[in-house]
């Protein structure tokens, strides 16, 4: 299949929020099949082709670590002008996705698209970014990511806030991050601060050893990516959230998840409800003065009244299985596998993905556990901060 038709398959993706997944999927895995050399031959050692699969769900996915073998794209290699690597310890060899401006742009549309209906929508908003600019680390897909929803939806004012050190490390200015955030406590206008969880920790760590808390406008929003695998202390998520509440003001209704990978061209979403901390105010969490950022002389004490865990959710053209690794089959509700997607906005690479996450099924959704334990560390959960 020619770039041009392509392009036009890529172009019914929002047409997918009515509903003609099979139809689609089934089509794209014939175009994959053709058009991608290595995925065609796992396909074939599997026995599985365009005339012998009869839903989408028999379509073959492929393992991410095979990402880091083989150039699994539909892409000439004269074609490829862009690829994202996933981020590893040292010494592994990242997978890679290529793209093209194609490809780029429909990953750009799929997750504006999913951003503004989970995060922020249309408004400008100051957005504060724990992670280092796309000139620093150019081959993360998060970081691509986080500059297209900057560049869409992001105020003049947002910024940031990481770099990448020498050694390749991510670092957070953790004295510029208290400072651009008190600034916009004395504007008085809400902001969206985004970033991994070891990145979150670490700031708000540092909060803790200053003595300060910081109280945000009203309307703040928060976006955490999960992830820390020996790069900070690790925290149940619901403590997380207690804590971005409990020192940025930030209502627990208000903190956003996010699921993605490097593989992918979509992201999950979730929420962690009914959290309660203590510093706010429950019935109005936002009491404190907000144009103020406040010391204590000891950290806040933190006692969550329920523990419920975020429900993830893949938008319309994208589609989650949790799979057993015994069986190889779905599990059934509430029971517990590995996370495998099928994602039609992967249109230049392969749209069934089988990841190494843990989850547990619920509904149509699902219910994140973190990595398998046999799995290797990977993820900007290994980018660490001084």
């Amino acid at each position: 299949m020619n770039t041009t038709s392509f392009t036009q398959f890529g172009a019914r993706l929002r047409d997918l929020v009515h509903g003609d997944f099979e139809e689609s999927a089934t089509e794209l895995f014939r175009v994959q099949f053709e058009t991608n050399p290595a995925y065609r031959l796992i396909c074939k050692a599997r026995g599985l082709t365009p005339q012998t699969v009869k839903h989408w769900s028999e379509i073959p996915a492929v393992p991410t670590t095979a990402f880091k073998k083989l150039e699994l794209s539909c892409l000439r290699p004269e074609q490829r002008t862009h690829v994202f690597h996933s981020s590893g310890t040292t010494g592994q060899k990242p997978s890679r996705h290529f793209h093209n401006a194609e490809s780029l742009a429909l990953y750009e549309e799929s997750l504006l698209i999913g951003f503004r209906q989970n995060v922020v929508a249309t408004r400008p908003v100051v957005m504060l970014l724990l992670m280092p600019p796309k000139a620093e680390a150019p081959h993360s897909s998060l970081v691509h990511m986080f500059e297209t929803v900057r560049r869409e939806l992001g105020a003049a004012d947002s910024e940031f806030l990481g770099r990448v050190t020498s050694d390749g490390e991510w670092t957070v200015a953790l004295e510029t991050s208290v400072s651009k955030l008190g600034q916009a406590c004395h504007a008085n206008e809400p902001v969206c601060i985004l970033g991994t969880a070891f990145s979150f920790v670490h700031f708000l760590d540092h909060l803790r050893d200053q003595g300060k808390r910081i109280q945000l406008p009203p309307g703040s929003i928060a976006m955490e990516t999960g992830g820390y695998k020996g790069k900070s202390r690790e925290l149940p998520r619901v403590e997380l959230h207690n804590l971005i509440s409990s020192h940025l003001g930030i209502r627990p209704r208000d903190i956003v998840c996010e699921y993605g990978m490097s593989e992918l061209s979509s992201q999950a979403y979730g929420k962690v409800s009914s959290v309660r901390c203590q510093g706010t105010d429950r019935k109005n969490p936002h009491a404190l003065n907000p144009t103020l950022i406040t010391r204590s002389a000891s950290p806040v004490p933190l006692t969550p009244d329920t523990r419920h865990s975020p429900l993830f959710h893949f938008p319309p053209w994208a589609r989650a299985q949790i799979i057993s690794p015994e069986t190889g089959r779905e599990v059934n509700e509430g029971e517990t596998g590995l996370i495998r997607v099928f994602d039609l906005a992967n249109v230049y690479s392969v749209m069934a993905i089988q990841t190494e996450d843990l989850a547990i099924k619920r509904g149509s959704g699902f219910e994140l556990l973190g990595r398998a334990a046999l799995a290797e560390p990977r993820g900007c959960s290994l980018m660490s901060l001084a």
